[in-house]
């Protein structure tokens, strides 16, 4: 089962930057988005052989999720169950047979910091959201996370350092992710592989000069370690500051 993720900075957007196109030549069992940027009614997208989920958040014009599956779901869920975290559409749950996949665009702690006490609620309580689900069965969550975990996931730790993706707390939280039961899938696959990134400034051409950050990923559930086959960043997939990521799976 092929897993694709992709925070696409504004769906419409991309429409126009050939994202069919793209989808179709990624071959995914199922695409999830984040950053969608999109109200309901304002984009009427359901591609031929796949089920379509949306999650909208409140305010226009921001966050925002999606799910295309082409195996219709068992169940799906939107949001984590508290109201002062489900605003913003962040979160999207597909029950399939042998896991639940989470998609998740996690909040960004903002400039200065500034949002970092909400994050570091959010973090506990999405953890606690997806320990539920593993007491039924393993779990899947991929997205834009927004943290690099290690200084081999960005170009420049050591200027970075209390800047907000690249905290100690951040990045401690993630920590306590990997040690509630999970693990980073490229990093099973692909051990201290270095300048592999999935997020680029749009300032002073930094793509081009692969002055990046890992920060979408696919992390799952100790459980599925033997199931993992693959695990990609699809770093020449233009359209949007993030490039798609991928998880292939044997279930």
């Amino acid at each position: 089962m092929k897993l694709v993720s992709w925070n696409v900075n504004g769906l419409r957007a991309v429409m126009g930057k050939d994202f069919v196109g793209i989808f179709e030549s990624l071959d995914t069992d199922v695409l999830c988005l984040q950053e969608t940027k999109m109200q309901a009614g304002q984009l009427d997208y359901h591609p031929e052989g796949y089920h379509a989920y949306y999650n909208y958040a409140v305010k226009k014009g921001y966050s925002g999720t999606a799910v295309y599956s082409r195996q219709e779901p068992l169940s799906v869920k939107y949001g984590i169950g508290i109201s002062e975290h489900d605003q913003e559409g962040r979160v999207i749950t597909c029950e399939f047979d042998a896991f639940y996949l989470v998609c998740v665009y996690t909040p960004n702690s903002q400039q200065e910091l500034k949002r970092l006490e909400y994050r570091m609620q959010w973090e506990d309580d999405f953890r606690a959201f997806i320990t539920t689900l593993e007491a039924d069965k393993p779990v899947v969550i991929c997205g834009d996370l927004n943290v690099a975990h290690k200084e081999i996931d960005l170009k420049n730790p050591s200027t970075n350092r209390k800047n907000p993706g690249f905290s100690d707390e951040e990045r401690g939280q993630f920590t306590n992710l990997l040690d509630a039961g999970y693990l980073d899938s490229f990093r099973h696959v692909h051990g201290d592989v270095t300048d592999r990134y999935s997020w680029w400034s749009y300032r002073a051409a930094a793509r081009s000069r692969n002055v990046g950050w890992r920060i979408d990923y696919f992390v799952v559930s100790e459980r599925l370690r033997d199931a993992i086959v693959g695990a990609d960043i699809y770093d020449q997939v233009v359209g949007s500051d993030h490039c798609p990521v991928m998880l292939e799976l044997q279930v």
